[in-house]
């Protein structure tokens, strides 16, 4: 039989989750009569709490879990740092591990984590991610989740997150205030809400350009990798009008697509000016250097620790979650990539 939960008791009832959590541990804020409802309705359900996840609640390890699809990306790199600072300042710990953009890893991974008695839970969805029950799921064992970057409004969390579509729209508002005028976008999968803002960003750009958006224009990417990046470029460089600007979704597609423009003779930014989205140091690296909208990772990572450990003692004070949804500025960097030559 399958084991009742705090959501289908709150679904039965037509109450929220958090009111049947509450009622169950005797909260004086619930009415007695709400109380005698619920508790007959766990009773009637079979309902019981979770052996394992009462056992570790019981018990304060300091530690808390984090989930990145990615441990070795730059801008995760950057998010694990603020979290560490943050976290380690109040003699917290940090168990560290990824999905590799995989769905099915995530979940495995999450379970994994609360098996290990952590606090709380800081998750980047994977790009594969649309439905989140195994991190509600998670909630209804009292445990705390915050989701930064990639995020899911489907889950009742708090969230730290980038302006995206206010990047994407400044990135492409510069290439047109270049003089550019047919500018092109690889975009990211359909599930996360990181590149559906940027897509939305762009779109709007164009728009309030009064330049129509043309879907040949428009290359979506499964892997978010420098080979898509490199074949994209190819493809628009193919068309009988190429492009000659481009958005990418990240700085990896950015790069893919700037080997692939030298490779075929074509030159950046004279014959095709790109910027890319999350600015790598690789950026100011390279010849020519790379424009790209930065996000604030390190401060990512500092909000939303910040965010899970209010959340962690609200839950020992016996006090209601209170959830917030924090977007931080991105910022332009302009370099080389994108700054069109001055003829004359």
């Amino acid at each position: 039989m399958k084991r009742a939960t705090l959501r289908d008791i709150a679904q039965t009832l037509g109450v929220t989750v958090a009111t049947v959590s509450r009622a169950l541990k005797n909260y004086p804020d619930i009415s007695a009569t709400t109380k005698q409802t619920v508790l007959a309705t766990a009773e009637r359900m079979h309902y019981a709490p979770h052996p394992l996840a009462v056992k570790l609640r019981q018990k304060a390890y300091k530690v808390v879990g984090v989930v990145v699809p990615d441990i070795v990306h730059p801008f995760f790199s950057d998010v694990i740092s603020g979290i560490i600072d943050v976290v380690e300042a109040l003699g917290y710990h940090v168990l560290l591990s990824q999905s590799n953009e995989s769905y099915e890893k995530e979940i495995r991974v999450t379970q994994m984590l609360l098996a290990t008695g952590v606090d709380g839970l800081l998750v980047c969805l994977s790009n594969e991610t649309v439905d989140v029950g195994h991190l509600r799921a998670l909630q209804e064992y009292d445990l705390p989740v915050v989701l930064f970057d990639k995020i899911n409004s489907g889950l009742d969390a708090s969230t730290v997150v980038t302006n995206d579509f206010q990047g994407a729209y400044d990135a492409v508002t510069h290439l047109l205030d270049q003089g550019y005028t047919r500018v092109a976008h690889i975009k990211g999968p359909p599930h996360p809400e990181n590149t559906r803002q940027r897509f939305a960003g762009y779109r709007a750009a164009l728009a309030a350009y009064d330049l129509p958006f043309r879907p040949e224009y428009v290359a979506e990417c499964h892997a978010v990798s420098h080979a898509e990046g490199a074949a994209f470029a190819r493809q628009f460089m193919a068309l009988p009008e190429p492009p000659d600007a481009l958005f990418a979704v990240t700085d990896s597609v950015a790069i893919g697509a700037m080997t692939a423009l030298r490779e075929e003779g074509r030159r950046v930014p004279q014959d095709m000016a790109v910027i890319g989205f999350s600015d790598w140091a690789v950026c100011q690296l390279v010849e020519p250097s790379i424009s790209s909208v930065a996000q604030p990772g390190y401060d990512i990572g500092r909000r939303a620790s910040e965010l899970l450990l209010r959340e962690i003692q609200q839950l020992r004070d016996e006090q209601p979650l209170e959830h917030h949804h924090l977007v931080l500025d991105a910022t332009i960097k302009v370099r080389q990539s994108s700054q069109r030559p001055i003829v004359g």
